[in-house]
């Protein structure tokens, strides 16, 4: 049998009908398959790979903590130099209140901790969070996730659960003294790039302080400089109580966090001790990929030239078949009549050797996140095949 085959026969499928794609090594902005096929990623990974696959820093950084040490005991309890240097870098380039990190092996798992974290500092148990939100498909996050498409086959869920209207006033009323947090994307990624309105947003900043609930602000598919500022919520003028990171977190590597303050984040030390524990979450590895991606990404301004690049492809993107662009920096959703018509040109991009992709909640619309390092000149070959894949 061939790996083709292995795959589909032994390795636990998501959907019925995968990618399929067999590739073989990945560099800069393009992959190749076992044929030596190129394809340019206007996905990164869904927004992992930020600095493009495989940088030659985070490779050599990899390599070099690959051999001073691995996994040596669950989370917290050794000093370990990686999770110490990029901790303290991230907290460096945040608000004074977020200072304190605690990192997981993924997006969805610093949901999870934060959701306690919440829980545990505020005595409360009720959790708001938003329609066409997505924060991941563990129990809990699945709880808060906002499509019932997905919720409804795993019931019963977390008690306790709201759902809210994004960039609506009134659903704000909802939000009380019972309310332990509100969670909420800074942009919405998969209801297809929804970009909350700054008067709203300012208004959940004010409820929730009114109210002493914790404001958790998932930047996890949208932090390090995808949309044009190194933390989105920097746009809109406005500080969470905690913050989510993962994907473009680990440089490529599996890392997640969820980052507040050291007053906050200490109430899990007790009552119980070991609050939240994990054996492999800030992996040693993981760190020093993530702490060298984060390096490479601040040393070259890659965040500077993110706007220009979105206008560029708000630029070329123009066709009948197209009915809107949404954006916000290299986040960017293309929509289509329908799912059929946008499969269509998906499935023709990827032929022509531009990797794209759908959202869960918008499935009509295709995904455009790539690496920031895409060029001016990537952007108008990627947006040309995209015109002539929608005739």
């Amino acid at each position: 049998m061939n790996n083709r085959q292995l795959f589909l026969q032994h390795v636990a499928q998501t959907s019925d009908a995968p990618l399929a794609l067999e590739i073989v090594k990945a560099s800069g902005m393009y992959m190749w398959d076992v044929n030596d096929k190129r394809y340019l990623d206007l996905i990164a990974g869904i927004s992992v790979c930020n600095i493009g696959h495989c940088h030659p820093a985070v490779v050599k950084a990899i390599q070099e903590q690959s051999q001073q040490y691995m996994h040596l005991l669950v989370y917290g309890e050794f000093v370990q130099s990686p999770q110490v240097a990029f901790a303290t870098l991230l907290t460096q380039h945040l608000p004074e209140q977020l200072n304190s990190v605690y990192f997981t092996n993924s997006g969805a798992e610093a949901v999870e901790g934060a959701m306690k974290l919440a829980k545990r500092y505020t005595g409360r148990t009720e959790i708001a969070a938003f329609n066409r939100s997505y924060h991941g498909s563990t129990q809990g996050a699945l709880s808060i996730l906002g499509d019932e498409y997905w919720r409804n086959a795993y019931r019963p869920l977390l008690p306790g659960i709201q759902h809210l209207e994004y960039n609506n006033f009134d659903s704000l009323e909802l939000i009380t003294r019972k309310t332990a947090a509100v969670i909420a994307e800074s942009v919405q990624g998969e209801g297809g790039v929804i970009v909350p309105q700054r008067e709203w947003l300012h208004a959940l900043r004010e409820k929730c302080t009114a109210t002493g609930t914790l404001l958790i602000l998932d930047e996890i598919q949208c932090g390090f400089g995808r949309n044009g500022s190194l933390w989105a919520f920097e746009q809109f003028g406005i500080t969470p109580d905690i913050l989510l990171l993962g994907k473009a977190l680990g440089g490529g590597m599996p890392l997640g966090a969820f980052i507040a303050s050291r007053e906050v984040m200490w109430t899990l030390t007790n009552n119980p001790v070991l609050g939240h524990i994990t054996t492999f979450g800030g992996h040693p590895v993981s760190c020093a990929a993530g702490l060298a991606a984060f390096k490479v990404l601040l040393d070259q301004d890659l965040v500077k030239d993110v706007k220009a690049k979105e206008q560029l492809f708000l630029q070329q993107l123009q066709h009948p078949a197209i009915k809107s662009v949404r954006s916000l920096g290299l986040m960017i959703a293309v929509e289509f009549e329908n799912f059929a018509i946008n499969k269509k040109v998906i499935d023709r991009c990827i032929e022509r050797g531009v990797l794209t992709d759908w959202f869960l909640f918008a499935a009509e619309c295709m995904r455009i996140a790539p690496p920031l390092v895409i060029t001016p000149e990537e952007i108008k070959w990627a947006c040309e095949v995209i015109v002539a894949s929608s005739y």
